[in-house]
């Protein structure tokens, strides 16, 4: 850090496996990831190529070396793998992985159903691979999942080789753990927790006001995902109480 303050939380150091910020690369170019890695590389833990952007993406080979090259790992989105999945190509997806050199992989259902089984069967073989988030919820606003359902999907894909489960939002935050609005389910949120250990969630949350939810409930070394490239040095301020919305959070507390 630049300056010498008191009264800071205890923000975990990298290379760390919880208080992770997971940033969503919907597109950015080789000259936009130097930039943005030039600042923000101390602060992210992982990065996510949006949903199929990778397919599309020219010079994409490249552009995952440079991530590389700020030793930050890098994972196609879940949708992506829902695509091969559905066309029936899983051992494609792992092969352009392993030709990517790609060792952060998704297992998602949130386009496609898929029974949960053999969700879980998917998740065990990938760990073989690499390391495995696992989404859960869906991506339709009209489909709502009960949290005792939650909490029975999480433990069974943790059980299953997850090392993390992700909280679906989409990348507008209006779904899944939120209301059409952004607004959290709070009752949803705090009845997950008291099943699966808050460590193991990676919680998208690209909106401030979700973001500043999970800092007071969970604190600074909270999981969070979806993080626009523009706003990792904002959370980061916000995590250790440098910005108004927790800036009185951690004073006197040490």
């Amino acid at each position: 850090m630049n300056f010498n303050l008191s009264q800071m939380p205890d923000r975990l150091a990298k290379p760390r496996t919880n208080g992770l910020t997971m940033v969503m690369d919907k597109g950015l170019s080789i000259q936009e990831v130097h930039n943005f890695l030039s600042v923000g590389a101390p602060h992210v833990d992982v990065v996510k190529l949006g949903f199929g952007t990778s397919y599309v993406t020219p010079n994409l080979r490249e552009k995952i070396e440079v991530y590389k090259s700020y030793n930050i790992p890098i994972y196609f989105g879940g949708t992506l793998f829902e695509a091969f999945l559905i066309r029936n190509q899983f051992e494609d997806y792992i092969a352009i992985c392993k030709d990517y050199g790609i060792t952060y992989m998704e297992v998602s259902d949130g386009s496609i159903t898929i029974p949960h089984a053999e969700k879980c069967g998917y998740i065990e073989k990938l760990t073989q691979h690499g390391l495995v988030l696992s989404e859960v919820g869906s991506k339709d606003a009209a489909h709502i999942i009960p949290p005792y359902k939650w909490i029975e999907l999480m433990k069974a894909e943790l059980e299953a080789g997850s090392t993390y489960v992700i909280a679906e939002a989409r990348e507008a935050g209006n779904v899944g753990i939120y209301r059409g609005s952004g607004e959290v389910r709070e009752g949803l949120v705090q009845e997950i927790l008291t099943q699966i250990p808050g460590e193991r969630i990676i919680w998208e949350a690209p909106q401030k006001a979700q973001q500043l939810y999970f800092l007071e409930l969970l604190g600074c070394n909270v999981n969070l995902g979806n993080i626009a490239p523009t706003e990792v040095i904002p959370l980061e301020a916000m995590r250790i109480g440098l910005r108004g919305d927790t800036f009185m959070l951690y004073l006197d507390k040490k």
